[in-house]
Formats: C-alpha cells, structure tokens, sequence
C-alpha cells in the first residue's frame, strides 16, 4: 500500500473562485478545448454528457502528470472535484464505479472523484458539422501501422472503411473540419514545471473514451481496436519492473469502458478486438495479400519519439530500436516485406556495435542514455514475450491471464488458454526468424544471447 499522502485537485470554471489549498485546474486555462476539434464531435446535435466526458478525461490526464511516482511504490491517491452538468447521474453507483475501476485498473493508482454541478451551461460550438453517412464502425486511428492496416481490412465489398477517429492533437485545417473525429477535442496544460510524470498511463482512457463517444455519435455500435495480440496482451504479461501490467487495450479494461458509457450515455457498444490472436506480422501479411489497391502501409509511424529526438539532417526519421519499432521491424519480416533502411535512426540492425547501426549522421549514437535503454529495454520486451511460449501449456505463471481472457471474453477455459499459446508460439518464432536473419554478428542478437546465458 503507497503512503503517498494523495493529491486533491479541483476542476473549475473560468470564473470560479480558486480553491484554497487545492491545485487549480482550470477550463480554458489547463483544460484547453479546441472549438474546429469539438465541433467535429458535435455533428447532428450537442451532448453535454459527451463534454462532460471529455473534461473527465482531460482532468484525469492533468492529475496523472501533475503528481510524480512514489520511488518506492506505483501507487498514488487522487481526490478529484469536477463540474458536470448533470451531477445525479455522474454520482450514481452506474456511472460512477465502472469509471474509477477502469481508471484504477488502467493507472494502477486510487482514484477518488467527486461531481459538482457547473455554475454555467458550456456553449454548443457554432456551425455544428452536418454528417449523414451511415457508419458501420468507426476505428481509433494514429499514425500507426496497426490502425491503418485493420481500418483498410475492415473495409467492406464496396471499399468502405471504418470512421478514423483521430487520436493524434496536431492543429487542423479549415477543410479538415469538415470530417468528424479529426483529432484529440482537447489539450492539457500545466505551468512551467509542473508536469512531473511521464508514465502517461491515463492516455489509455483518453483514446478508448474518444473511440467509444464517435460510436455513440455516429449511431453504430462498433468500436474497433486495431492492436496486435502483441500490442494489446504483451504489455500486461511482460510488465516493465516492478510496475503493474500495463492494460490500456486489454479485454479487461474495454469491459469497463463498455460498462461505464452504456451507463452514462444509456448506449451499449461493443469494443472489439479482430487481430487480438494474431501477431502484427501476420496482419501486414493478410494486407499484403488482400491487396489493396493504393497501399502505403510503409507511411505509417510506430515510433512515439519526437522530431527533437529523432532527426537525421534535419529530417525526422523513427528511431529503430525502441519496442515499437523493433516490433515493426521484426513484423515487416515475419510478413515477407522490406523498408528502406533510411526510415529509421538506427539503419543497420545488423551491425557488430549498437553505435555502428545509426546514420552516419546522427550525433547520439553513444551506447549511453536515452536511446540505448530504449533500445535495450525495447529488445527485452520481445525476448520476454517469446520466453512465454516456452512455457508448458498449463503454466501457473499463465493461469492469471488466461482467467482474466476468459472473463472478459466469455470463452471456455481451453479456448482461451489455447488462442493465448498459440499467439506466443506465433510471437516466438517470428522473433527467432528475425534475430536469425540478423546474424550472431548483431549487437541485438548478442543482447539476446546474454539474457539467455545469465537465465541458462
């Protein structure tokens, strides 16, 4: 249990009087909604449970960032104090609890919020977005590879895809209004030196909050989650350290987010999860082989690091070596395919020294710092992953995560523990392939072999 002594914030209006002794979090100031975004939410009618969803989740993600980790313990407490505009319904055990247990389970942090009435009506946003096409899904969407190969899967007969709900906060164009769900409504602010974590494990109810309301808006029913068997379980059956599984996709989590909306919005929608059993590289071979006319899954981006970061020459690259990028990488192998090396910092995977594997022309190649735990930690992960596979079938170090699966996905105790053994089998010997078409030679397999010496 943390000893953490909590933190108590208080979301307010504009005009609201500043709390004493409580962290201000103010609409407008730290709480920034952007008018062209929210109007595309707005399409047909302004919901102001929606809103009020959206301020939510924008006061969470301030808390998350704005009180730093106990270094002993994971845990924080947080007592939190927002302004909605129907606070009966928010405060009622239906809305209410679904809500803390998805934000405790997803953060691994105590949540404790409190709903006051707003002292004013939140203005419907001018030139409400008219959009009459008849959805039969709607897909988060980043600049991924997952999401744009299930959104171009998903697609039926006559080639309609699924509605992209953006999840990226770059500014839009006035044309771009036009289109529903063009990015994050909102912005999250803190003073100069305020924001103190990085862990950023709230973003996770962000992204299945904005998926869940544009079903909602959009009259379907359907949210599809685009990520891996890898993406979505690797997270929770390899957690980094001693921090707690990582479930921002996990089955688990999206049935309390499916609880917590039917409740607030009187609406059921369903998260579903097409690739959850397959590894990434059999999704681009299934895209590879549908044969999509205009395909460019080779412009998609699974590195999260900035231009500041990974730039070669003044041109933004991604970095090659992080987990997500060794799972691309490893991905476009298992499924046949190639890359230019130039997309990435770290060109040469296959380079006898971790700093002989970056461009030429990048200065931090030195196996130090930010980028060699990235790649390390990175390398691990997947290692970790196919470490599973050899496991026997009825594991005890498995049982949990296949009683969490059949719960949440209603199979049978076999089907479930079955589907999960064959993602790891698959998992396993994708990597083995990968680290195989390196070479001994490769820092990357050398680090591999290290790891399985010290546990031989």
């Amino acid at each position: 249990m943390s000893r953490d002594a909590g933190l108590c914030v208080e979301v307010q209006e504009a005009d609201a009087r500043a709390p004493a002794r409580r962290p201000a979090c103010v609409i407008g100031t730290h709480l920034i909604f952007k008018p062209d975004v929210l109007r595309s939410y707005c399409f047909g009618c302004w919901d102001q449970r929606v809103f009020d969803a959206f301020v939510v989740a924008a006061a969470t993600e301030f808390c998350d960032g704005l009180r730093s980790r106990p270094p002993v313990s994971w845990v924080r407490r947080f007592d939190l104090r927002i302004p909605v505009h129907d606070p009966d319904r928010w405060r009622s055990e239906d809305v209410s609890s679904p809500l803390i247990r998805a934000l405790s389970l997803l953060t691994g942090d105590q949540w404790n919020i409190r709903f006051t009435g707003r002292r004013h009506e939140e203005a419907c946003p001018q030139g409400i977005l008219g959009f009459s096409q008849n959805a039969k899904a709607v897909v988060p969407y980043s600049e991924g590879l997952d999401s744009y190969m299930v959104a171009r899967l998903e697609a039926d007969g006559s080639g309609i895809e699924p509605i992209r709900v953006r999840l990226g906060t770059r500014n839009i164009s006035r044309t771009a209004s036009e289109t529903p769900f063009v990015a994050v409504p909102y912005e999250v602010r803190y003073a100069p030196g305020r924001r103190t974590e990085s862990s950023a494990r709230s973003r996770g109810f962000r992204f299945a909050l904005l998926g869940g309301t544009a079903a909602y808006l959009a009259s379907t029913d359907t949210v599809i989650m685009p990520e891996s068997g890898q993406g979505a379980l690797g997270p929770s059956l390899v957690p980094v350290g001693q921090q707690p599984p990582d479930q921002r996709t996990h089955p688990s989590f999206l049935r309390l987010m499916e609880e917590f909306l039917a409740a607030l919005l009187g609406y059921e929608i369903r998260y579903v999860q097409p690739r959850l059993w397959n590894t990434k590289g059999e999704t681009l071979r299934d895209l590879l082989g549908a044969q999509v006319i205009g395909d460019t899954w080779r412009d998609t981006r699974s590195c999260w690091q900035d231009q500041r970061h990974v730039s070669v020459s003044r041109k933004k690259r991604q970095c090659g070596v992080c987990a997500a990028c060794m799972l691309r990488r490893m991905s476009v192998h298992a499924a046949g395919a190639t890359e230019d090396r130039e997309i990435y910092v770290w060109e040469d995977l296959r380079a006898h020294n971790y700093e002989d594997g970056a461009a030429p022309a990048f200065k931090k190649r030195a196996p130090r710092g930010s980028h060699h735990q990235y790649a390390l930690a990175g390398t691990l992960h997947l290692e970790d992953l196919a470490q599973l596979a050899r496991l026997p079938r009825e594991s005890p170090k498995l049982d949990l995560h296949v009683w969490h699966l059949r719960q949440s996905l209603g199979l049978a105790p076999e089907e479930a523990r079955d589907r999960l053994h064959r993602m790891l089998m698959r998992h396993a010997q994708e990597w083995a392939d990968f680290l195989q078409d390196l070479g001994a030679d490769s820092f990357v397999t050398k680090w591999v072999a290290q790891v399985r010496d010290a546990h031989a």
